[in-house]
């Protein structure tokens, strides 16, 4: 199994606030060993790979993760979802409900 992190820059060249906060959890978790590539998707440079992989996937929002696993790919946008599914890590009932109105923002939370 093959764990791509992608993470994204800004037009303005800061880092996306979201990609932050999902390396500080990977820190956290000492997840970090089990990513093996992070990659940049730059928005400044349509030519970067991250923007590509993007593309090529159909992802319009960051940071995901490509598991590549024999001849299967899957994507993840929701990282408590990857850590869960992927890093077999436990997550709280908080963060279970985050990542459902993260994967469905057409729910609204009362």
């Amino acid at each position: 199994m093959t764990i791509t992190f992608v993470k994204k820059i800004r037009h303005d060249g800061t880092p996306c606030p979201k990609c932050l906060d999902v390396e500080a959890r990977l820190d956290a978790g000492a997840h970090w060993h089990a990513i093996d590539r992070v990659v940049v998707a730059d928005e400044r440079d349509p030519d970067s790979e991250g923007i590509q992989l993007a593309a090529r996937l159909g992802i319009d929002r960051a940071p995901f993760f490509i598991v590549e696993n024999n001849e299967e790919t899957i994507v993840y946008t929701v990282f408590f979802r990857f850590l869960k599914e992927v890093l077999q890590a436990p997550t709280t009932a908080a963060e279970d409900a985050e990542a459902l109105l993260h994967a469905h923002p057409e729910l609204d939370a009362l």
